[in-house]
């Protein structure tokens, strides 16, 4: 099917009847203010003056070579709309925040005045079209649609082991099927790789390609008949960087890898980065390098952060990606934990800290792009980073915040307000991308202390023998139960301590027990995503077994009916790199279909920890939310609960009927239970609490 401009994009969405007004702009502005009792202003350029000036009053702005000052001020008043900016990337992102803006049916923008700027300034995306081939138009149409929501870098990795995928006409045989063993064939022209570059310039984006060298250079030589570190390779490499330069003449940056293996040709890198400068661009590398300590004396011009051994160099400016490979992601925490982080311990940008790139490193393969994107999580994993970046602040980085949401309080109030807005323009301007991130801020969950089971999964425990209580007394020792908020729940986390999940000190030869209880008040039949070893898109994991959720022992009962798994179409398989994940992430199969009495539903899950034979990282999780079957959303009519409530709650029905009318309640129109006791409402229409139960109804 043939994309949509974003332009044409955003006409067709003005067509939908839903308000879009300014607390759906995705980033949300630094400074908003909403003037009562003008009229809109149509979106137009009749309507809309634009004004240069020197600064724009409290904006916030570094030196980040390459990078404009992006600050803007937006006042809709008095039938016209006034950008002012100090700068032409200034007035695009404007301009951007009034596309958003013009979703209202007929395009009417409202009164008000918008005072905005980036606490950092780079906030990229990253494919990696070396491995796994993302399709030109895919590219453009990212690129484009990114930018809407002021995503301003485009990291093109066009070179990996798999496959060289730009054309350097002098040296064909680079891109030629023999030479690669992905997507075999399948590169980018040097017109294309011209053609997004420009259409990139044109909103705003930066790219920064990506010539990996001397690592991840397989295809080179195959291709050339020799390595990159030979004094042919060396004088081809000049060549080569000479032709990237002349394909993206709006870069400021060419990126140079160089890490993942030493360098034992005489003075490698000090020779491409000066053939970088010579063509007049600044180099960015992966940091750590193997062997080597970069510095600003070195010559490089950014580093590219990645792992914990990456650290910012002094002096120059680097880029946030430790913790931001998608590929080992969930969809559910870590795009939480990611959104609660700060930018590498920072609030905002300088000189030494230009922000993040979200970055999918799909190693496995998958068979279509839409599987990486969707798999990857890609859009929600870019935009719940973009915005931490534009926004600034969060508490604490990652390795502190770790990957849950918080039960309450003002971190899960700002990640369910982003989620609101990110599930609105889910269902507009991003309808037609592959998504599978659903509303997960109402789900609550009660866990208990992990049981030592001796290595035997099977092995059963209270929760499973005497019912479900707040506490049990197993041995002598007491274990406590905790409640946890969200649709995906690290016990143990992909990186072990160095990310915190739910056990402070997860142990091997544990049970750990989960479970809600769900009111419906109808029956009804509804899908359900469940994972409990989610598949990173990077690692080499053996398959669960036929009739297994897992390699754990995993299990899941709804009103104590077993959910069984799925049927594996790769089970009990060693799935190498070149073997395609099928479906083994929920992302990749249908739902399991639940059905769901009138009342309250249990949810229980019994959550061993042991070695898991073929798996290298042993997470402990599980992901459970139930979704509509008919549109893949979360379903609305229903409410979680880590605790069944005794008494009931009077007229329950009636809210989940009317889910407008129940998002407009206030604390004058709040759920009473039967003993006539109020549910005092907490901060967000439709959450209230009775005692230390919060009960949510959306």
């Amino acid at each position: 099917m043939k994309r949509l401009s974003v332009m044409t994009f955003c006409l067709v969405c003005l067509a939908s009847s839903a308000l879009a007004g300014l607390q759906h702009l995705l980033p949300k502005p630094q400074q908003v203010t909403a003037l009562d009792g003008e009229a809109a202003v149509v979106f137009d350029e009749e309507h809309t003056d634009v004004v240069m000036v020197g600064s724009i009053p409290g904006a916030y702005d570094y030196e980040l070579a390459g990078f404009e000052n992006e600050a803007y001020r937006l006042t809709v008043s008095d039938g016209r709309i006034k950008i002012e900016a100090v700068t032409p990337t200034g007035v695009v992102r404007a301009r951007q925040t009034l596309a958003q803006l013009a979703e209202d049916e007929g395009g009417r923008i409202p009164a008000c005045v918008i005072t905005d700027w980036p606490a950092f300034k780079l906030r990229g995306f990253m494919h990696d079209v070396g491995r796994s081939f993302i399709s030109f138009e895919e590219l453009r149409h990212e690129i484009e649609l990114y930018a809407r929501f002021k995503v301003n870098v485009f990291h093109f990795h066009l070179t990996e082991n798999q496959a060289w995928r730009f054309e350097v006409k002098a040296y064909p045989q680079l891109t030629a099927k023999s030479s690669m063993t992905r997507f075999a064939g399948q590169y980018y022209t040097q017109e294309q790789c011209r053609e997004l570059d420009s259409v990139a310039a044109a909103n705003g984006v930066v790219i920064i390609p990506e010539v990996d060298m001397p690592g991840h250079s397989e295809a080179f030589t195959r291709a050339m008949g020799h390595g990159m570190q030979t004094d042919e390779g060396v004088a081809e490499l000049k060549v080569i960087l000479g032709k990237v330069a002349a394909a993206f003449p709006h870069s400021p940056y060419i990126h140079i890898g160089a890490d993942e293996q030493r360098i034992t040709y005489p003075k490698f890198l000090e020779t491409m980065i000066a053939r970088v400068h010579e063509l007049g661009r600044k180099v960015v590398v992966w940091n750590p390098i193997a062997g080597v300590n970069i510095t600003k004396a070195l010559g490089v011009d950014m580093t590219q952060m990645w792992s914990t051994a990456g650290k910012a160099v002094a002096g120059i400016p680097n880029i946030d990606c430790r913790y931001n490979y998608t590929n080992h992601f969930d969809v559910f925490g870590d795009l939480a934990g990611i959104y609660r982080s700060t930018i590498y311990y920072a609030q905002r940008g300088s000189a030494e800290v230009a922000g993040e790139i979200s970055c999918p490193w799909n190693d496995r393969k998958l068979a279509t792009e839409t599987d990486i994107i969707r798999q990857n999580n890609t859009w929600a994993n870019t935009l719940a980073s973009a915005e931490r970046a534009w926004r600034g602040g969060g508490r604490q980085y990652v390795e502190q915040g770790g990957a849950l949401l918080p039960n309450e309080g003002d971190e899960l109030d700002e990640f369910r307000d982003w989620e609101a807005r990110f599930l609105y323009h889910k269902a507009h301007c991003l309808r037609d991308e592959s998504i599978p991130y659903v509303r997960q801020t109402n789900v609550v969950w009660r866990i208990t202390d992990a049981f030592p089971n001796g290595g035997n999964p099977t092995r059963k425990f209270p929760p499973e023998t005497e019912g479900l209580q707040d506490s049990y007394v197993y041995e002598g020792s007491t274990y406590g139960t905790w409640v946890a908020t969200g649709a995906g729940i690290y016990l143990r986390h992909t990186w072990g301590t160095t990310v915190p999940a739910h056990f402070a000190n997860p142990q091997l030869n544990t049970t750990a027990y989960a479970w809600t209880f769900v009111y419906s008040p109808v029956e009804q039949t509804v899908g359900a995503l469940i994972e409990f070893q989610n598949y990173g898109r990077s690692e080499r994991d053996r398959a669960p077994e036929s009739g297994n959720w897992d390699r754990k022992g995993s299990r899941l009962w709804v009103n104590d009916v077993e959910v069984r798994a799925p049927t594996w179409r790769n089970a009990g398989k060693d799935i190498t790199n070149e073997v395609p994940l099928r479906n083994e992430n929920f992302t990749a199969r249908d739902p399991k279909q639940v059905k769901l009495h009138v009342g309250w539903n249990k949810v229980f899950l019994k959550l061993p920890y042991v070695a898991a034979d073929g798996v290298r990282l042993n997470k402990w999780l599980f992901t459970f939310v139930l979704v509509d079957l008919a549109t893949g959303e979360a379903v609305d009519n229903i409410i979680y609960s880590p605790d069944q409530p005794t008494d009931g709650i009077r007229a329950v029905e009636d809210e989940l009927h009317n889910k407008e009318h129940a998002r407009e309640h206030t604390t004058d129109d709040a759920l009473y239970d039967l003993s006539g006791h109020r549910l005092a409402q907490i901060q967000h229409p439709g959450v209230y609490v009775a005692g230390q139960r919060k009960v949510v109804v959306r």
